[in-house]
């Protein structure tokens, strides 16, 4: 009987354990938690953004600039398993960075100032440009632009 229930305990500690180690996007706590990059509390849906690292670690981001910024500066995109960025159109839902199109639009203010958001696709990015002006970008255009 002993043997049964150290098994059994072993058995239900493995299933926590690989529970706790997935490997999947985190929930933003917006209000709760902090840029990864800059450290101001991330509470803008329209603007947020996170990656996660084949470990599982997920990191948030206040900004999608503050995100490319951190990944342009020190982290290695191989070692991502997501970069998710906030779609401007649907406040909340987060979409693949590298999916996305970004306009940088004066008249659309970005909490670190870049005036950077994300669209779910290109069509949605300029019909937003064609009422706020500025300019699109493609993941590698803006990793690019950034980097100046």
């Amino acid at each position: 009987m002993k043997y049964y229930i150290t098994k059994v305990g072993f058995f239900i500690g493995f299933i926590f354990l690989l529970n706790s180690c997935k490997v999947e996007p985190k929930k933003i706590g917006y209000g709760k938690d902090h840029c990864h990059l800059c450290d101001m509390t991330v509470v803008n849906k329209t603007h947020a953004a996170q990656y996660v690292t084949k470990k599982g670690k997920a990191y948030m981001f206040d900004a999608v600039e503050c995100l490319v910024m951190k990944i342009n500066k020190e982290t290695k995109e191989n070692t991502l398993a997501y970069i998710l960025v906030a779609d401007y159109g649907n406040p909340g839902e987060l979409i693949n960075a590298k999916e996305a199109t970004y306009l940088i639009s004066e008249k659309i203010k970005s909490p670190m100032g870049a005036n950077l958001s994300a669209f779910s696709s290109k069509e949605k990015a300029i019909t937003t440009q064609k009422e706020f002006g500025g300019e699109l970008y493609n993941w590698i255009e803006l990793k690019s632009k950034l980097a100046k």
